[in-house]
């Protein structure tokens, strides 16, 4: 039997205090389902995959970009959450994400 050396590492995003079920999440646009993408857990929703924000960039970087001397940004991974108060929809967008080992 093979055990993979690589560590699974998952995601961890806090819902707002406000949200009841139901609602919707995406990331990156597209609709996730419970169960198959992500598992609610004490208040946030855990996704087996890793998502990524990508960090502040500095002077350097944001020169390069600007001269057109770098690339694109790195990897930004989205997650809003789309749900209603007081019967008006709301949606929670760019929520931070947080790793889990």
């Amino acid at each position: 039997m093979r055990v993979s050396d690589t560590a699974r590492t998952r995601t961890r995003v806090q819902l707002p205090a406000d949200v009841t079920r139901p609602f919707q999440v995406y990331v990156n646009g597209v609709l996730k389902r419970e169960g198959g993408d992500y598992v609610v857990r004490d208040g946030a929703l855990v996704f087996e995959s890793e998502l990524k924000e990508e960090g502040k960039l500095g002077l350097l970087r944001w020169t390069s970009i600007a001269l057109g001397i770098a690339g694109s940004y790195g990897k930004n991974d989205s997650v809003d959450v789309v749900y209603e108060v007081d019967g008006k929809p709301v949606v929670a967008a760019k929520l931070p994400v947080e790793r889990l080992s």
